[in-house]
């Protein structure tokens, strides 16, 4: 369903910040910040805001590019270091996304390397995308030092952790305080994040999502 009219406001002025294509090269557009700020939900409307300005829309989610268990969890289940460190498979990714669609790429991607909930290492059949492509990545940690300086556009969703916490329960059943040991992995591991690579510093664009219907743009 549309969301409100700010928020409609706020995802078509970021789709206009999408610079052109030139030559026919891809875009690539990342939307980050920390677990249940609503990254998922901006990206599938960026895209679909994208697509109303004509342009090809490739959407792909950091989540399905996950280490198997036996990486993630290699420094304790509980780890926000490990979180940090060891969630995801940043050279499948590379491969996969980032490097098809960098100037000059094949254009040839694959969408998924890793399926969660079977722990299955993946390898679909790749796909061929249109010249101009824009591809909009929604993830966790896509300003860190390994990825951060490749895309064109990126935006932070800045939420506070008792706000991402409640949507989080609800999303998933964990507990709804940040500050409960249970919450510790994931908020923790932000706070490594935001230390170790100022991703509010490093998006193009800042936008406070605390308010799902009002969302505002802090920084550009």
């Amino acid at each position: 369903m549309p969301g409100s009219a700010q928020r409609q406001d706020v995802i078509g002025h970021v789709a206009g910040r999408i610079p052109a294509s030139r030559g026919g090269a891809c875009l690539r557009v990342a939307v980050d910040g920390p677990d249940g700020s609503g990254k998922t939900t901006f990206a599938d409307e960026l895209g679909a805001a994208v697509r109303a300005l004509g342009r090809p829309v490739v959407r792909v989610s950091l989540d399905d590019f996950h280490h198997v268990r036996a990486v993630r969890y290699r420094q304790g289940r509980e780890s926000p270091q490990g979180f940090w460190e060891d969630s995801y498979d940043y050279q499948r990714f590379c491969a996969d996304v980032l490097e098809p669609f960098a100037p000059g790429g094949s254009r040839c991607y694959r969408p998924a390397a890793h399926d969660l909930a079977t722990d299955t290492v993946l390898r679909p059949p790749a796909r061929t995308a249109p010249a101009g492509t824009v591809v909009v990545v929604d993830g966790l940690f896509l300003h860190r030092d390994e990825i951060g300086d490749v895309w064109d556009l990126s935006v932070f969703l800045r939420v506070p952790f008792a706000v991402t916490a409640r949507r989080m329960a609800r999303r998933d059943g964990t507990h709804p305080d940040p500050a409960h040991p249970s919450m510790r992995r994931y908020v923790e591991a932000q706070r490594i994040y935001y230390a170790a690579c100022s991703p509010q510093r490093r998006a193009d664009l800042v936008i406070d999502n605390a308010d799902f219907d009002a969302p505002r743009i802090v920084r550009e």
